[in-house]
């Protein structure tokens, strides 16, 4: 099968949960011989040109893990980059003529109609309501709107990854969708090494965020709450920012006078890995996700997590994290305060965390069920 992906940024990368996905889910269908291309945007990675990689650049053409990548044009600025880059993709897979053009988030779907003229078998994954993100102006949400709503109504199948986007799309649109949720494989922690020399962190010496820096995430929420809590335990915030510049100067300012907030830009590699084996615990306090690659990651890892109650966090963890009243400073700095308190029950999270999310999802059973929906079959839902 002739299978095109369209919407991230660039494979391989970290920029963001999506880019993850895609990197997971072409790299595995290309291992079963199926013939995948990855459309990556041009330009430089969105937390700064000091960390880009082999994805990075101009009219690059590469093969990645059986992968054709290639770089499409892009015109980059706020908003600019997913809708230049979409429709450059687009135009380049009309003329290729895949089997089928699998579209990732809603901006770039706002181009899955062209494909969809064109007689070519569209695939769309919502990751998230994108228009509710507080980055964007109206112009962009009304536009990451017009990505949804094209989705709903032109695309041959849509997937969500929770129950309650699934809800939301036959509320909303009445579109049935399908339910195939992000997969995560279990991970191998490494001890302590550059995050000490770097940053001064030792083994369960810190509570960990690492994403976006942008306002959804609620790491302001996490900052206020955690300069309530009385530990000498550091708080880690790792991420860059992605249009959302304003925001991480307001953090930089709030964490500014509390010597215990490290912040430490965006982090890949060996860096990610060593934050990621040695946290006390992972916390995770968005008021928006779709269903979000870093606490799998984090909970893959072994790691004791607290996160929002949001449904699309709340659906991942069931009973095996800990959660607070979403956008609550006081119950998230309570809540924060009983984990700083008591390693037992911190340790006894920890325990079970790598065991449950990797037997609860599977990037095996994910790719099955793409390929499936790709083919045309049903499975009822």
């Amino acid at each position: 099968m002739k299978i095109a992906f369209i919407g991230h940024k660039r494979i391989p990368s970290r920029e963001g949960g999506i880019e993850i996905v895609v990197d997971e889910l072409a790299s595995r269908m290309a291992a079963r011989g199926n013939r995948v291309v990855a459309y990556n945007r041009s330009g430089h990675n969105v937390a700064g040109s000091e960390y880009d990689g082999m994805a990075n650049g101009r009219n690059k053409r590469f093969i990645y893990h059986g992968v054709n990548v290639i770089s499409v044009p892009t015109f980059e600025g706020k908003g600019l980059a997913a809708l230049t880059s979409s429709f450059f993709a687009t135009l380049q897979a009309i003329k290729a003529r895949p089997d089928v053009v699998h579209y990732h988030a809603e901006g770039p779907c706002v181009m899955l109609r062209l494909a969809h003229w064109a007689g070519l078998r569209t695939v769309a994954t919502i990751h998230g309501l994108d228009w509710q993100r507080a980055k964007w102006g109206r112009f962009a949400s009304t536009y990451l709107k017009l990505g949804e709503r094209t989705a709903a109504t032109c695309a041959d199948e849509v997937i969500v990854l929770s129950r309650n986007m699934q809800e939301y799309f036959k509320n909303t649109y009445g579109r049935d969708t399908r339910f195939i949720p992000n997969g995560i494989s279990r991970k191998e922690s490494v001890p302590v090494d550059e995050i000490s020399t770097k940053f001064g962190l030792d083994k369960d010496g810190y509570f960990l965020f690492l994403g976006r820096i942008v306002p959804e995430k609620g790491v302001h929420y996490l900052i206020e709450a955690f300069r309530k809590v009385h530990t000498d335990k550091k708080l880690v915030i790792a991420g860059g920012s992605s249009d959302s510049s304003d925001y991480q100067q307001h953090i930089q300012e709030m964490a500014k006078g509390d010597p215990r907030i490290v912040l430490t830009g965006f982090v890949q590699g060996r860096m990610l890995q060593e934050l990621f084996s040695n946290a006390y615990a992972y916390v995770m306090p968005s008021d928006l996700e779709g269903m979000p690659m870093s606490l799998l990651e984090a909970m893959a890892y072994g790691n004791c997590c607290l996160t929002s109650d949001i449904p699309e966090c709340a659906e991942v963890v069931e009973d095996k994290a800990l959660t607070f009243p979403h956008g609550s400073v006081d119950d998230l700095a309570e809540t924060l305060q009983k984990m700083a308190d008591d390693p037992v029950m911190v340790e006894r999270y920890k325990s079970e965390a790598a065991d449950f999310i990797t037997g609860k999802y599977s990037w095996d059973s994910v790719v099955d069920q793409t390929l499936a929906l790709y083919a045309g079959e049903k499975d009822g839902e």
